[in-house]
């Protein structure tokens, strides 16, 4: 059976759509691309993001064995910040290695086979939904604490919030790149004052935050045993999610493209480790308890800025900063499903361009599932965190297997050091993905685990159905030599204008023979302005026969088809074509005053004959 070659595909040839190429005209300087300062804008907010909530996750964990255990806060967070630089460097050489996107995708696809190039997208994609869901649920949560009115209409914000980061996005990758930079250069501006200062400050200015509240601490247990430790660090690994997402949008970037995102993911890597490394730090030196409604980062800015509008900017940074992190989803996700498009498993649709260098369905598809997981969720961020990360980790394990293979195969100098590294990060991203999968399974983690063969057997249902389509189609061959068939042209016709003499002189251009028809319902008011019509009709005398197609029922599509089905069959080795007349109004409002009838007759004719379908547009003029 002949594969489908990406420089034809089997929907292109069916609907004579394709990637639209780049107007290098328009575009010369790639202007509508992303520099590295506007990448780390627009694909780092949800690794940015996750240090707000990163360490609490830690420190949560540990705090089931009391204040003995969350002297490992720090050693924990170590043992993350070493598997960060083993992604970064990992996916530094993904990024040379696969150039045209797809982070994880790329890398399996290449070199562990088809099926689990499929999971790794699988996998991206339910993780990169799951993203949008929560970074909106969790800024609005941030905003609902502060305004407690407005967490009945939380939903309603969310969505709002959502419809937003949708919007930038449309404009292209570069417009949201600049409308988040200086959000996420306040955010970790103010991380890093935090951190700074609180270096300098032997005991918290101030604890006013935490004061009232219940502490989350236990008191019975001391003991600190392997399973608390790699618990803790499976959760602490949730601030590794978008470490990837540079690596899934190379394309994004102007030339040389790979270069800049290998910088965008080193100095992303470099910030994220020294602001984790740097709050764990302060942690351990103000001796922090986690305490119950209020983040490990509020009680941090509180001990280290004091309770003032420093301590503010910092929670309104934060909000702010959760609620765009979706956007780092927004610069992955499209281009990961145009590269899925390039391979057959989902639609072609998919890999379209707009005019900004915007995959504009992949889009809108993200924030249609991200909308609707919202609505289910009610806005809640505690029913969507089970679900999060556990595809990112299955992601980074088959990323760092398929580059073990990768140089394996090379073996340039150095290779044997490459391959242990991406071994040795497989193995800890490996162990983190089953530790979570498990601590959380009870949780909802189950729908992930149920969610991802499924995904991935529609994958190769699209396939299979396009590679019929490309059989059928003969793509891959060399087709027989053309040649001419006798045509005859079929015009509906229910009355006499300019659109009937329109149609008759092009159904003439069309075809050999030329057949108006109209069908004629048994109603007596419909007899007479039949009769009407013959008589006008004969008056006219365009040299063209009109044929009358009784109907007992008020159907106009289906005597039409049944007619068409019998000149097939009365006139073999005939090219029947249906040239269908509708008028185009000047505005798009008027259409709605149509009568649809064109629609009806193309819908009867496609679903039931075979003859080739032309519906041509009389344009009216502006009045």
């Amino acid at each position: 059976m002949p594969t489908v070659s990406q420089g034809e595909s089997p929907a292109d040839a069916v609907t004579g759509a394709g990637e639209e190429p780049p107007d290098t005209a328009a575009d010369p300087g790639g202007r509508h691309k992303l520099t590295a300062t506007q990448g780390l804008a627009a694909l780092s907010l949800d690794a940015m993001a996750s240090v707000a909530y990163g360490p609490e996750a830690i420190v949560l964990v540990l705090a089931a064995a009391g204040a003995h255990g969350l002297g490992f806060t720090l050693p924990v967070t170590l043992a993350i910040a070493g598997l960060l630089a083993v992604l970064v460097a990992s996916y530094r050489q993904v990024i040379a290695a696969f150039p045209n996107g797809g982070g994880a995708y790329g890398v399996a696809r290449a070199h562990l086979g088809r099926r689990a190039s499929l999971v790794a997208a699988a996998s991206l994609i339910l993780d990169y939904v799951l993203n949008v869901a929560v970074s909106v649920t969790a800024g609005v949560a941030a905003l609902t604490s502060a305004f407690p009115a407005l967490y009945d209409e939380r939903v309603w914000i969310c969505l709002a919030v959502l419809a937003l980061v949708t919007g930038v996005n449309l404009r292209g990758v570069v417009e949201s790149a600049r409308a988040f930079i200086v959000p996420t250069a306040i955010f970790v501006g103010s991380v890093f004052a935090i951190i700074a200062i609180g270096l300098f400050r032997s005991e918290p200015v101030s604890t006013a935050t935490a004061d009232g509240h219940a502490s989350a601490l236990s008191h019975g247990a001391t003991t600190v045993g392997a399973l608390l430790l790699l618990k803790a660090f499976a959760s602490g690994c949730s601030a590794l999610t978008g470490v990837e997402a540079v690596a899934n949008a190379v394309p994004s970037f102007r030339a040389p493209a790979a270069r800049r995102a290998q910088r965008t993911e080193v100095v992303l890597g470099a910030l994220l480790g020294a602001m984790l490394i740097g709050l764990s730090v302060l942690i351990g030196r103000f001796h922090l308890q986690p305490v119950e409604g209020v983040t490990v980062l509020a009680q941090l800015a509180d001990a280290s800025l004091g309770h003032n509008w420093a301590f503010y900017v910092v929670q309104f940074a934060t909000m702010v900063l959760l609620a765009l992190a979706a956007n780092t989803s927004f610069g992955g996700l499209p281009v990961l499903m145009g590269l899925l498009a390039r391979d057959n498993h989902v639609p072609h649709v998919f890999g379209l361009k707009a005019d900004r260098q915007v995959h504009r369905h992949g889009v809108l598809a993200l924030a249609g599932a991200s909308a609707a997981l919202l609505v289910v969720s009610g806005g809640d961020t505690n029913t969507l965190v089970p679900l999060f990360a556990i595809g990112v980790f299955v992601g980074f394990t088959l990323c760092q297997t398929g580059m073990v293979r990768h140089w394996r195969r090379q073996r340039t100098p150095g290779w044997q050091g490459k391959a242990a590294l991406n071994g040795f990060g497989a193995l800890l991203t490996g162990v983190a993905a089953v530790v979570v999968t498990a601590t959380k399974f009870t949780e909802g983690a189950w729908l992930i685990v149920l969610a991802l063969p499924l995904l991935v057997l529609a994958f190769e249902r699209v396939n299979r159905a396009y590679e019929r389509i490309g059989y059928a189609l003969g793509l891959g061959r060399i087709p027989d030599a053309p040649h001419r068939d006798r045509s005859l042209v079929v015009v509906p016709v229910s009355g006499l204008s300019r659109l009937t003499r329109e149609a008759l002189g092009a159904a003439a251009s069309l075809g050999d023979e030329v057949l108006a028809v109209t069908v004629v319902h048994s109603d007596p008011e419909d007899g007479r302005a039949a009769e009407s019509l013959r008589r006008d009709w004969e008056l006219w005398n365009p040299g063209t026969d009109l044929i009358d197609l009784p109907s007992t029922t008020r159907a106009l599509g289906r005597p039409i088809a049944a007619y068409v089905t019998e000149l097939t069959a009365r006139y073999p080795g005939t090219r029947i074509t249906v040239l269908i007349p509708e008028a185009e109004p000047a505005h798009l409002w008027q259409r709605l005053l149509q009568n649809q009838r064109g629609a009806v007759v193309a819908h009867a004719l496609r679903r039931d004959t075979d003859a080739v379908i032309c519906r041509l547009r009389f344009r009216l003029p502006t009045t």
